[in-house]
C-alpha cells in the first residue's frame, strides 16, 4: 500500500529543555485527515516538523525512528525535494512570509516548483479567491492582521497542491466565517486524494470533515497549570476609574481602520471584543496601549490610560536569553513572590532557563502575559487572541486570572475570534466596519444573529460555546 507519509518509532527531543515528541508511529494515506490533539507543549508542532522533514533539516535535536513522505526517507532527503510533495503552514504565520506582498507570496512557491507562467496565474487566482484574499492583494504581509496572515499562508501553501498537507493551528486567528471556509476546503482536498494532518485545539469546528480520526499526545508530563485566584497580587496602585474613548480613528498608510469609534469601559470588568479578520481589533487595542497613532482621546479619570499589552504574535516582544530575565527584564524592584506565583500559575516553571522564542506558541504567550503583570498596570491589561496555542486548561486558568485582575479593580479588555472564550466575559462588544454593532452581556451579543450578519459573520451556536451556567445568567457571572 502507498503512504503519503510514514513515522516510525519518531521520538525527538530539544537539546535546549530536553523535551519535544515522545516516540509516536503514524501512517497516513492518500486522502486521510488526521487530528492531533494533546495538552500545550506536549509536542504536536514537533511532530508537524517531523511529518515535513523540518526536523532533521533545520533543527539540531536528538531524532530517532523514521518518517517517509511518499516513500522518501525525511533525514536522507534534501528538504528542497521533500517540500514538493510535502506543506506546512506554521502556528505562526508571520514566521513564513517571505515576500513584499500577498501576491508574490503566494506565487513564489509556485515559482519553485517550476510550473508554466498560465498555471501560476492561475493558481494564484484561485488561491486569492478561494481565501478571500483579492483586495488585498497588493499589500505588504507585514501590514495584514493575523488571521489575514493565517488565510495567506493557508493560500500560499494550498497553492502549490502538496500530496501531504500539515497544518499547525490553523483555526487559531480565523472568524467564523473563514473557519467554516476552510473546513470546507480541507474536505474538498481529501475528496482529491491529498492526506492532512491538523495539530488544533479547538477540534470542535474539525468534526465536519468526513473521515476525520484523531490521535491524542501527551508529550514529556507537561506541566498542568495551578489555578490563580488571589486578587490581591494585583490591588497595586489600583484606584475606581472608568476608561473613556471618544471619537477614535485610526488610518494605517491610506486605509482608515477606525473611525469615529466611541465607547467607556470600567475597572473591575472583563470586556471581551470579537469581529471578523482585518476589521481592526488589534489596532484597536494598540491605540489603547498607546502604541498606535490616532485622532480622538483615550483617557482613564482625565489621564492617558496604563495598560499592558500581550501582543498576538508573542515573538514581538520576547528577545532576552531566557524565560526568567524576560519576564523580570526591565522592572525595578521584582516582587519576587509575585514572580514566583506567575511562572507557577501559568505553567512556565520548567522553562526558566529556556531561551523564550524556542517555546510552544502557546508557552510563548503565558512568557509575554507575565512580563506584562510583573509590571503591574495600573489600569489593567489588554489581551490579544490570549487563548492561541492554551489548551483546555491554560485557558481554564486564563480565565481565572482575568477574573483575578477584574476583582482587584483592573480592567480587561481581550479580542478575540474563540466565542467560547468570549462568553466568559462580562461583556462583548461585537466590531464592524461601521463601528460596535452590538454591545451587552455576551449570552445577548451571541445570540443576535442579526447583528452578526451585519459583521458578515455566521451566528455562532450558542448552545455549544456556553457553559450550562452562562446559558443561565445574562452576562456568565453575578
Amino acid at each position: 500500500m502507498h503512504y503519503t507519509a510514514q513515522a516510525t518509532g519518531v521520538a525527538y527531543r530539544y537539546p535546549q529543555n530536553n523535551r519535544g515528541l515522545s516516540p509516536l508511529s503514524l501512517e497516513i494515506k492518500a486522502g486521510d485527515a488526521v487530528l492531533v490533539t494533546g495538552p500545550s507543549g506536549c509536542g504536536k508542532s514537533t511532530l508537524a516538523r517531523c511529518l515535513t522533514g523540518l526536523i532533521p533539516h533545520l533543527y539540531r535535536g536528538e531524532l530517532s525512528g523514521e518518517v517517509r513522505i511518499d516513500g522518501m526517507p525525511t533525514a536522507q532527503t534534501p528538504l528542497w525535494q521533500l517540500a514538493e510533495q510535502a506543506g506546512m503552514v506554521f502556528q505562526n504565520p508571520a514566521a513564513q512570509m517571505l515576500t513584499t506582498s500577498v501576491e508574490e507570496e503566494i506565487i513564489f512557491g509556485l515559482e519553485n516548483l517550476g510550473l508554466p507562467p498560465h498555471d501560476i496565474r492561475d493558481r494564484l487566482e484561485s488561491a486569492l479567491a478561494r481565501f478571500g484574499l483579492e483586495a488585498l492583494r497588493h499589500r505588504a504581509p507585514q501590514t495584514l492582521s493575523g488571521g489575514e496572515q493565517q488565510k495567506l499562508a493557508l493560500a500560499a501553501i494550498t497553492a502549490r497542491r502538496p500530496s501531504l498537507l500539515v497544518l499547525d493551528e490553523p483555526l487559531s486567528m480565523l472568524d467564523g466565517r473563514a473557519v467554516a471556509d476552510l473546513t470546507a476546503h480541507l474536505t474538498d482536498l481529501t475528496d482529491h486524494g491529498t492526506g492532512i494532518v491538523i495539530c488544533e485545539h479547538r477540534a470542535g469546528h474539525l468534526q465536519a470533515i468526513p473521515g476525520l480520526h484523531s490521535i491524542q499526545l501527551n508529550g514529556y508530563a507537561v506541566q498542568e497549570p495551578t489555578e490563580p485566584d488571589h486578587a490581591s497580587r494585583f490591588t497595586h496602585h489600583t484606584l475606581d476609574f472608568t476608561l473613556k474613548v471618544s471619537k477614535l480613528g485610526v488610518t494605517l498608510g491610506r486605509h482608515p481602520v477606525l473611525h469615529d469609534l466611541s465607547f467607556s469601559a470600567a475597572g473591575g470588568s472583563v470586556v471581551a471584543i470579537a469581529g471578523r479578520n482585518g476589521v481592526g481589533k488589534t489596532t484597536l487595542l494598540r491605540a489603547l496601549a498607546g502604541l498606535q497613532k490616532h485622532s480622538g482621546t483615550i483617557a482613564a479619570e482625565g489621564m492617558p490610560p496604563d495598560l499592558g499589552l500581550v501582543f498576538q504574535n508573542p515573538d514581538l516582544q520576547l528577545f532576552n536569553p531566557n524565560v526568567r530575565e524576560e519576564i523580570l527584564y526591565r522592572v525595578p524592584e521584582p516582587d519576587r513572590e509575585l514572580y514566583a506565583w506567575l511562572i507557577e500559575a501559568l505553567g512556565l516553571a520548567p522553562y526558566e532557563e529556556t531561551p523564550p522564542l524556542l517555546l510552544s506558541e502557546g508557552e510563548k504567550k503565558r512568557v509575554a502575559l507575565a512580563l506584562v503583570l510583573m509590571h503591574r498596570p495600573q489600569h489593567g491589561i489588554l489581551l490579544d487572541e490570549p487563548s492561541l496555542g492554551q489548551d483546555a486548561a491554560h485557558k481554564a486558568t486564563l480565565i481565572h486570572l482575568c477574573r483575578a485582575l477584574a476583582a482587584a479593580g483592573k480592567l480587561v479588555i481581550l479580542t478575540t475570534h474563540d466565542l467560547a472564550l468570549a462568553a466568559e466575559a462580562d461583556r462583548l462588544l461585537l466590531l464592524g466596519d461601521e463601528g460596535f454593532v452590538a454591545d451587552g452581556p455576551p449570552i445577548d451579543v451571541l445570540r443576535d444573529a442579526d447583528a452578526w450578519s451585519r459583521v458578515g459573520l455566521p451566528a455562532p451556536a450558542v448552545e455549544v460555546l456556553c457553559k450550562p451556567e452562562v446559558l443561565g445568567k445574562p452576562g456568565g457571572y453575578p
